[in-house]
């Protein structure tokens, strides 16, 4: 088997069978970025594109309480467009088979976001020690949404309080913490049991009592502890009590909520997850726990959680790597677990604004945020309209986003002229005068090879390559000569300062103005443009000929349009002209009949100036006497 690197960084794999075409089924390709082709994911790109760019704006100035609300919405912002795409996918999953692979991509995203969010809480956020936990609560609520749809169905059904997930749900509401929805069931089931009612009503009680901390009231950390614990030890005497011992369920939650982790464990089918068992076991034992101690409490979780044989899985090295504030470990294992640079491309550059990553540059020179962000956008590269996207994120490498947009704008193809004005106007913003030029000659060549003379002129001016220039005003001209006519007139007509380019392009521009002037009856400045032409050598001496036949015309105007020197000057160079061509004639074989129309025109022309002399001498002596 070998491989070769085919165009967009696509691996090609051939085996050693003989392979008749590309269609073969012994070819295999393999896309390095194959997510860039899926539709609803390059939503995910658009859309984060112009995050990630309005996240460059803020000023580095600003103090950093005051960008921190920024970042926090930003992220906020980076969420909600990876759930609108998972939630997309998820649509599309189900109208397709069970296997489609629109399911992997949704757990994948589900992934992303699951630590995209973690991160936010622990280092963006960075809530202190009481807030942590609300956020920790919200983090595990939004990530197991199961229970709200078990929940429906039971309270949609006839009798919810008999209903067989009835018990599932009140307990998946506690080990959430959701204690106000735990209340709302509890009383459905205490109205079909009135002698147990005082029972309920007591559960009730506890579960109204449960203090919560509110990072914007007056209430002090140490305060809440203490109503918390106060709170706890309530709690505890009904269990010593036997308070709940007829009722198992309402035992079960009573256990809970003094966070029991043998009954917490006795119910991992709805916890699901390790994490969620440590956000439920710190809700109630460790409500206060600060940022620096979770990295204690998420490893014991999950040495608890897992089963000893089993092993772990990338998601639960990454989270654990959060929890221990390893800000680089978290990178690392997304990089090599998940499929593409998008995550840690975008995660990583907010993460280096809110300064957290300054201490880790790598050994080649180049900064994390910028090494992530250059491999991201490398890949974009490859895609027919995605490119256009990562030129942005190149401009924000500020050590090696140049060199690399350099290397990659050469690649992309350049199907239409449309496409080539695109990729133009992005060189000539950013003054990549070599490229500009590329572009412009491979246009140009392109647009000759069709014959297409005005685009390609258009390019090589662009361009400001004068030898070809040059080269295509010689087409024009022979055209001109073959035909008798210019093709894009308006091309060479708004040449303006761009015909100094070459001296054959200042001849074209020149001679089509010597046109105009013919065709305006402005006969005087069209006799001084066109000996100018000859005596000044701007025309070349092939062309002689041509403007000297376009000056019979004029030699034989009722009125007397050459002067007396100026009609010296084009005998002058009718002479120099045959010559020349004499010179010409005798050296090479040219064919009798062009030989003879060539000596007609010089005999017509010798008579016409003749003619014109005469007259404008006779003209100029009668003037002065």
């Amino acid at each position: 088997m070998g491989f070769a690197w085919g165009p967009g960084d696509i691996l090609v794999y051939e085996t050693l069978y003989k392979a008749s075409g590309s269609g073969c089924s012994f070819i295999h390709e393999i896309r390095k970025d194959e997510d860039i082709y899926s539709p609803i994911l390059r939503k995910l790109f658009n859309e984060s594109h112009h995050i990630f760019v309005g996240l460059q704006t803020i000023r580095e100035e600003l103090p950093s309480k005051s960008k921190k609300p920024q970042f926090v919405s930003i992220s906020k912002n980076y969420r909600s467009v990876i759930r609108a795409c998972m939630e997309e996918l998820q649509q599309v999953a189900v109208r397709k088979n069970p296997h489609s692979v629109f399911y992997s991509d949704v757990s994948i995203l589900l992934a992303i976001e699951l630590i995209w969010n973690l991160c936010e809480v622990l280092f963006i956020d960075a809530a202190p020690a009481g807030s942590l936990l609300l956020h920790l609560l919200d983090w595990v609520r939004l990530h197991k949404a199961d229970v709200d749809e078990r929940a429906r169905e039971v309270l949609q059904s006839e009798s919810p309080a008999e209903h067989h997930d009835y018990w599932d749900v009140v307990v998946s509401y506690v080990l959430q913490g959701r204690l106000e929805e735990v209340r709302q069931m509890l009383v459905k089931q205490g109205t079909l049991q009135p002698a147990a009612r005082s029972m309920y009503k007591q559960m009730d009680t506890l579960l109204s009592k449960m203090p919560f901390y509110n990072p914007g009231g007056t209430q002090t950390l140490t305060e809440f502890d203490v109503k918390w614990r106060h709170w706890h030890e309530e709690v505890d005497r009904c269990m010593q009590d036997n308070s709940f011992a007829s009722n198992r369920h309402l035992e079960v939650i009573c256990k809970i909520l003094l966070g029991d982790e043998d009954t917490l464990l006795d119910h991992k089918e709805l916890l699901g997850t390790w994490y969620h068992f440590l956000v439920t076991r710190l809700l109630f034992c460790h409500p206060t726990v600060k940022p620096t101690e979770l990295h204690y409490y998420a490893q014991s979780c999950m040495t608890m959680f897992l089963d000893s044989r089993s092993v772990s899985e990338p998601l639960d090295n990454i989270l654990l790597a959060a929890f221990e504030f390893d800000i680089h470990q978290v990178i690392k294992e997304c990089s090599i677990a998940l499929n593409n640079w998008w995550f840690v491309a975008h995660l990583t550059d907010l993460l280096d604004h809110c300064k957290l990553l300054q201490s880790h540059n790598l050994h080649f020179g180049s900064n994390l945020r910028e090494f992530l962000l250059l491999e991201y956008a490398s890949g974009l590269f490859t895609h027919h309209s995605l490119w256009q996207l990562a030129v942005d994120y190149f401009d924000h490498c500020p050590e090696f986003g140049r060199v690399y947009l350099e290397l990659q704008i050469e690649r992309v193809p350049l199907e239409t002229e449309r496409k080539a004005l695109k990729v133009l106007r992005i060189c000539e913003q950013r003054q990549m005068s070599e490229q500009v030029r590329s572009i412009c000659k491979i246009m140009a060549m392109r647009a000759l090879r069709n014959n297409r003379l005005g685009s390609a002129l258009s390019w090589s001016i662009r361009a400001k390559d004068a030898a070809f220039a040059t080269l295509i005003s010689e087409r024009f001209l022979q055209d001109y000569c073959a035909k008798g006519t210019f093709s894009d007139l308006d091309l060479i007509d708004n040449l303006g300062p761009a015909m100094l380019l070459s001296d054959r392009l200042t001849f074209l521009g020149k001679y089509r103005e010597f046109h105009k002037l013919y065709g305006e009856k402005r006969f005087r400045e069209a006799a001084k443009l066109l000996l100018s032409l000859m005596t000044a050598k701007i025309a070349p001496q092939s062309f002689w000929m041509t403007l000297l036949t376009d000056a019979l015309p004029l030699l034989e105007q009722k009125e007397v349009i050459f002067t007396a020197d100026q009609t010296y000057e084009l005998m002058f160079c009718l002479e120099e002209l045959t010559s020349s061509l004499n010179i010409t004639a005798s050296s090479t074989d040219r064919p009798m009949q062009e030989e003879d129309v060539e000596v007609t025109k010089v005999e017509l022309l010798r008579l016409a100036l003749a003619r014109n002399l005469a007259q404008a001498i006779v003209k100029e002596g009668t003037v002065e006497t």
